[in-house]
């Protein structure tokens, strides 16, 4: 049969990133407690076509990525990325993973359990230098109350969800526990997943008593990851999802170095 992929191409336009998309697939994430823990990722997968080729074979990234479906590990992800450049003839490789991890928090007054997700993202890519680039990126939903809110009203302060999203770049495993922990520490509050009477008087007057901006989020968060040794480039990003306007406050750190 004739391999239409594999005929020239005479535009002579090279093409960045050419792959798959939105592909499903089960996994298993390394868990700090249990060991590992099965989730379901939507996957991206892409290399780069030269200007003389035609296309890619699609295919094969799965075929690839079935290989390694037993876990997701820095050195599978490594393994991966050089497999794709060799397999596919090319001379870039990349790979999004993004996935819902879960860690069981107890409510903090009555000790209720129950399994809080956070949306997690491991990007790699490898473009023919020694060492694979690898960002971890983890999602956490937080609560913050406004300071500026508290000092001017007689009683109560406006109070709202937000989104912490803190990407790291690292010498040696980052734990997404102790990235969970960091960012909900530096809130007004923490997020839980059942709370009873009890527990909600606890976290609102916490929340009260602990009022944040998102330039404090933010701030307290970064300072933190820059006294990590491990951590070699990190950015944060705080969204809070106001409760007395129709648009969002955010705030953003950068901070390291890319390569």
């Amino acid at each position: 049969m004739i391999d239409t992929q594999n005929q020239p191409d005479y535009r002579n336009i090279p093409i960045d990133k050419v792959g798959i998309k939105g592909l499903k697939y089960p996994i298993k994430v390394l868990d700090k407690d249990a060991g590992l823990q099965s989730t379901i990722a939507q996957i991206n997968m892409y290399v780069d076509l030269p200007h003389q080729c035609k296309g890619t074979h699609m295919s094969r990234f799965v075929e690839i990525l079935h290989l390694f479906r037993t876990q997701v590990s820095l050195k599978s992800i490594t393994n991966i990325l050089e497999d794709m450049k060799e397999i596919l003839g090319a001379k870039s490789s990349h790979i999004e993973i993004t996935f819902p991890y879960f860690i069981e928090k107890q409510s903090p007054a009555t000790g209720s359990k129950g399994l809080m997700d956070y949306t997690c993202s491991i990007l790699g890519s490898s473009n023919g230098k020694t060492n694979t680039d690898i960002v971890l990126k983890v999602a956490v939903p937080v609560t913050s109350v406004c300071p500026c809110s508290k000092e001017i009203s007689e009683y109560g302060a406006h109070n709202q969800r937000g989104e912490v999203l803190v990407s790291t770049r690292f010498k040696k495993l980052i734990w997404i526990e102790n990235i969970v922990k960091l960012v909900e520490t530096a809130a007004s509050c923490d997020i839980f997943s059942v709370l009873k009477r009890e527990d909600e008087k606890f976290v609102t007057e916490k929340a009260y008593n602990n009022p944040k901006f998102v330039e404090d989020i933010a701030r307290d968060v970064a300072k933190v990851l820059m006294e990590d040794s491990n951590i070699t480039w990190f950015s944060v990003s705080t969204e809070n999802f106001e409760s007395i306007h129709n648009h969002s406050a955010y705030a953003y750190i950068e901070k390291g170095s890319v390569s």
